[in-house]
């Protein structure tokens, strides 16, 4: 019995060893989907959820593990129903509170189409089409706080905002957007600190107030924090050509120099009140800590902020977790400290003073403080690599690939192997990962030539369109294959994703791979029935100079590759060669003879855990990355 015994509790420490080795991020999120396995303790619709949520859905497109897409949707089907409406969700409480969970179902509308979250989603809009504003455009908090902008509503509402209207083509809408911000920059920043105050008033006449400016006592620190994080990540979706994108990140500027001067010296933490760290009874905060690295962080990796803020989110991100995480007995992280709510007026009256802020409870594993701190551990996990391809560009072909559908609006839109389509058929994790490393993923639309790919260190071009997917079809000839094989001879990386014979285009596109001594043979193998997924299955041999870490994958359907010199195979099975590369001049040539890095195999979703497409994408990129010319990555 006592062998017994300790055979289980070594397994135990097995399990938190193999635990502690995750990241802080998938650790965090483990908390999170155990805490609350199907919905918060209230029941209700709530914002708690968005956050947690969102931190999730990062952590999803690191791992591509199943899993936490999964919960995602789990915890949004308790309230949504077949036909679209949202349990305890009314409309007409014009609440902000209530949209930031619409980001959610943006997703998981994106994701499986399903027409349920869509419509979900569009009540949500409705609501702020209807919410009440100031008179000078800005939204009330909500309906029962009258005239009341708070810096809370600006995270709860806009990101959502921002990203339906550009989801559904709504463009007109960015400056209302962008008027959110400003306004609430103009009339509740403090010149003095720099920092904004939690509301204000339009009206002047709350007893919070200031007489003369309506704004609010204090500079609470949480309501910076969820200005901080609306402002980058509306940023996602705001128009490159809009001019107000150029003020939002002047306010982001403009606030950070604030949160940098507020960060604690010694502890690298920031305040519960964020100017008052000397002042009796004030504390460091998990949530506004978390909430700032999300900020600083994601700020500097998209080029928005200086490098400098890089360093200052590091430091702040190695004291939150010094100071609040620690690992409870079953190997869960727990997060202490995040102060447990902040607001203004209600019953009973909450007066925005020192002293109230300072009264509420501060509790552990707030959702809140969870779902920041899982946001912000994925962004400083993001940002492991990313010197490794800084300013460079992933180059993605829409010329010969252009597929076009309409959308649920009736707009005709390219799809099938796009960045942004995070539906099956799309890029979305190869971007992210792509990201990860520091390099830029654009598209081409237009015919490559040496002026457009010039500014280009890696040039993808997958699936040639055939006339039954495309009446429009274009193909590569001889001016493309002259223009590509010069740019790969002066060290341009070129990666070719090919299909199967009778999905793709192999004539013309053959043409330009005898230059790089590669045919792709007009055959089709890996034919799958059903959920058999053992008829796709391809062992990666121990040593693979592009998958070093990879031992099995999926790749159903492919044409197979003849080489000749300067190719040589880079994976063969079963005697057929599935992968061939070739050094051409100074650059060097990849192919394979399908997409099989496109969602629908790395997401998770689909194949079982011992498929490693993921983790192959993964090291593609990374290769591809090591492939540019030293002197082309200066």
């Amino acid at each position: 019995m006592k062998k017994i015994i300790y055979i289980l509790l070594l397994l135990g420490c097995v399990k938190l060893s193999n635990a502690q080795e995750k990241p802080l991020s998938q650790r965090m999120a483990a908390t999170a989907m155990t805490l609350w396995k199907d919905t918060l303790p209230s029941g209700k619709w709530t914002y708690d959820h968005g956050v947690i949520l969102k931190g999730v859905e990062g952590v999803w497109m690191q791992t591509g593990d199943g899993m936490y897409f999964k919960y995602m949707q789990h915890c949004m089907d308790q309230f949504v129903t077949a036909d679209g409406n949202i349990k305890t969700y009314k409309l007409e409480d014009y609440n902000l509170d209530n949209i930031l969970c619409g980001r959610i179902l943006l997703t998981l509308y994106k994701v499986t189409g399903s027409e349920k979250y869509y419509k979900a989603a569009t009540q949500l809009r409705e609501q702020l089409k209807g919410q009440p504003r100031v008179p000078e455009g800005g939204f009330w908090h909500k309906k029962r706080y009258p005239n009341q902008m708070w810096l809370d509503g600006l995270y709860m509402g806009e990101p959502f905002y921002a990203e339906y209207v550009a989801t559904f083509h709504d463009d007109a809408a960015f400056d209302d957007i962008a008027n959110q911000f400003i306004l609430m920059e103009k009339q509740a920043r403090d010149a003095k600190t720099g920092l904004l105050f939690h509301a204000w008033d339009q009206s002047h006449q709350e007893k919070w107030s200031n007489p003369k400016t309506g704004v609010s006592p204090n500079f609470w620190g949480r309501a910076d924090g969820w200005y901080a994080m609306a402002l980058v990540d509306v940023l996602d979706y705001f128009p490159a050509q809009n001019p107000k994108r150029a003020e939002l990140i002047a306010i982001l500027n403009r606030l950070s120099i604030a949160i940098k001067k507020y960060q604690d010296p010694q502890s690298g933490l920031w305040y519960q009140i964020l100017d008052k760290a000397g002042v009796k009874g004030n504390y460091p905060e998990a949530s506004v800590s978390s909430m700032f690295v999300y900020a600083l962080a994601k700020g500097t990796r998209k080029g928005y902020l200086p490098a400098t803020d890089m360093v200052v989110a590091q430091k702040g991100y190695k004291a939150t977790v010094s100071k609040f995480i620690e690992t409870d007995a079953n190997g869960l992280v727990n997060l202490n400290g995040t102060v447990s709510v902040g607001g203004l007026g209600g019953k009973p009256y909450r007066d925005g003073s020192y002293e109230y802020y300072l009264s509420e409870k501060v509790v552990q594993n707030d959702p809140k403080g969870v779902g920041a701190f899982i946001l912000a551990s994925v962004e400083i996990e993001r940002l492991a690599h990313l010197n490794e391809g800084k300013g460079k560009i992933a180059l993605l072909d829409s010329y010969f690939n252009n597929e076009h559908k309409n959308d649920v609006t009736g707009k005709s839109m390219p799809f099938h192997y796009k960045w942004d389509e995070v539906s099956n058929s799309g890029f979305s994790f190869m971007a992210h990962l792509f990201n990860n490393e520091g390099v830029s993923t654009q598209t081409l639309y237009d015919a490559p030539d040496a002026d457009n790919l010039k500014k280009a260190n890696i040039y993808i071009i997958v699936d040639p369109d055939i006339p039954k997917e495309n009446p429009d079809t274009k193909y590569i000839e001889t001016p493309h294959i002259k223009a590509i094989s010069e740019w790969v001879k002066a060290g341009g990386v070129l990666l070719v994703l090919n299909n199967d014979t009778g999905n793709a285009e192999f004539k013309h596109l053959n043409q330009l791979m005898a230059k790089f001594g590669i045919q792709f043979n007009e055959d089709s193998r890996n034919h799958v029935q059903g959920t058999q997924f053992e008829q796709a299955a391809i062992t990666i041999p121990a040593g693979n100079a592009i998958f070093p870490n990879v031992q099995k994958v999926y790749i159903k359907e492919i044409s197979t590759l003849k080489v000749t010199a300067p190719a040589q195979s880079a994976l063969t099975d079963k005697g057929d060669i599935i992968i061939a590369t070739a050094k051409y001049g100074k650059g060097t040539v990849f192919a394979v003879g399908d997409p099989w890095f496109y969602n629908e195999y790395v997401d998770g979703r689909k194949l079982p855990a011992e498929y490693q497409n993921y983790e192959a994408a993964k090291e593609l990129v990374q290769w591809a990355v090591k492939q540019i010319p030293t002197a082309n990555k200066k």
